[in-house]
């Protein structure tokens, strides 16, 4: 099987576990439940419960305690880019081909599918604690939690979108700010996916802090490498609409620093991110091959 084949078998993998723990759009409630359903069964790459899960393999893990904390962080990841794509925020109509989920049910459902979305992750995560075979699990998944609910949080997603929103229509934004945004915004969640991975499946603090560096290069290249596809790709690539960045009067990296040297940064950070995964490897005595071509594959992405 190649590469392609066996990440879309994951990537369905991951899908399917997201969809087990997705609650029936029934009841008084059936609006915002279709509305999480809407969201978070519309695609999209499963990166960071992929990436999560085989973090978990790396280190060993094989039970199904990662699979509540899968479905939780695609959770997460969903509810903030139907935040992201409201009115007040990018006002998009158009995420992964379909409607936004705001333009699809109006702007106070899709406000409260994000928040119904966000507050179910915790719910679903903690379920780990009712798969618990040995003493050793409980205080890992208590780590795992505290790893996600700080990396989605006012000091990682939320506070890199809180200074996004600060700094639109601010041009001069610094070099620094716009990493700190990148790194949070963006990084933070697959750090926690990487983490938690490594945490579940029994990782020292040393490989935890490996996994965080290698998550935070992932992001950050993978967010100037959207910058990038903003600028220099298509509506029917993308499956959005291109140009949000300018629309919305936002720095960037690539305008900070131009296409070349954007490029230039993507492809250092990725070698960075690959190196610390093959160290990973070989200190664990198993393979990372996958895990490796999957990171330079989601970097170098045209879609």
């Amino acid at each position: 099987m190649n590469f392609n084949d066996t990440l879309e078998m994951k990537r369905r993998y991951a899908e399917s576990i997201l969809n087990v723990y997705l609650p029936e759009a029934e009841g008084y409630e059936e609006k915002v439940l279709d509305a999480m359903q809407y969201a978070a069964m519309s695609g999209g790459k499963r990166l960071r419960p992929v990436l999560m899960k085989e973090c978990y393999k790396l280190f060993g893990g094989k039970e199904r305690v990662i699979e509540p904390f899968m479905a939780a962080i695609e959770m997460i990841h969903n509810y903030s880019l139907i935040h992201d794509d409201l009115p007040a925020m990018d006002n998009d109509e158009l995420r992964r081909g379909r409607e936004t989920v705001w333009k699809k049910y109006g702007e106070a459902m899709a406000i409260l599918a994000g928040d119904a979305l966000l507050n179910y992750a915790f719910e679903t995560a903690s379920g780990a604690f009712d798969m618990v075979k040995t003493q050793e699990d409980y205080p890992r998944i208590a780590k795992a939690l505290k790893i996600l609910s700080e990396k989605a949080g006012v000091r990682g997603m939320i506070g890199g979108q809180t200074v996004d929103v600060l700094s639109e229509n601010d041009r001069d934004v610094s070099k620094e700010k716009l990493l700190y945004i990148h790194k949070n915004k963006t990084a933070a969640l697959i750090e926690a996916s990487m983490m938690i991975g490594a945490v579940l499946a029994g990782g020292s603090d040393k490989d935890i802090a490996d996994m965080e560096r290698a998550g935070e290069d992932i992001g950050i290249a993978f967010q100037i490498q959207d910058d990038i596809l903003d600028m220099t790709g298509t509506t029917e690539e993308l499956g959005k609409e291109t140009g949000s960045d300018e629309k919305n009067a936002k720095q960037t990296y690539v305008r900070l620093h131009g296409l070349e040297e954007s490029q230039a940064t993507v492809k250092s950070l990725s070698e960075e991110a690959i190196l610390i995964l093959q160290d990973t490897a070989d200190e664990q005595r198993t393979d990372a091959s996958f895990l490796m071509t999957l990171t330079e594959t989601l970097i170098n992405r045209r879609k």
